[in-house]
């Protein structure tokens, strides 16, 4: 366990300190939103370009604490080439793993993203790991804005 939590720790503070995609409006972006989460103050936007139904481009902007920017830049990474409904499907995942109560590993789809559970630990902060992921769901809903309480 204290070999997972050692990775969480690395992965985190290395995507808050050098996040990817960031900061970022595609050129050619055609679906974006902005999230926030009103408990601990992080803001986000999440632009994508969407092609044919693919994520050819994706960027982001906004604060946040360490967690929500650390999502964000993870999220970047992982849902570029991806179809919208791969993207919606690791958004599912990624909450699933985020908020359930038991130890199950996470599905393999969702690869290094499973970094992130370590984040159960500390309840209070899975609204700041998932504040991009619901945004970007905004954002191919072609919403304005999403907000986690």
């Amino acid at each position: 366990m204290n070999e997972l939590r050692d990775l969480y720790e690395e992965v985190i503070l290395d995507h808050n300190r050098n996040p990817r995609n960031y900061p970022k409006r595609p050129d050619g972006c055609n679906h974006s939103a902005a999230g926030d989460n009103p408990l601990c103050g992080d803001q986000v936007e999440i632009h994508l370009t969407v092609t044919d139904g693919f994520i050819t481009d994706v960027g982001f902007e906004g604060d946040g604490c360490a967690i929500s920017t650390a999502s964000a830049s993870m999220l970047t990474e992982a849902v570029k080439g991806k179809s919208e409904a791969q993207a919606r499907e690791l958004f599912e995942l990624v909450r699933d793993m985020l908020t359930r109560s038991d130890d199950e590993s996470p599905d393999p789809i969702i690869g290094k993203l499973a970094v992130l559970s370590g984040v159960r630990e500390y309840p209070m902060r899975i609204k700041c790991a998932s504040l991009a992921w619901h945004t970007m769901v905004a954002a191919l809903d072609d919403g304005e804005s999403a907000t986690t309480e």
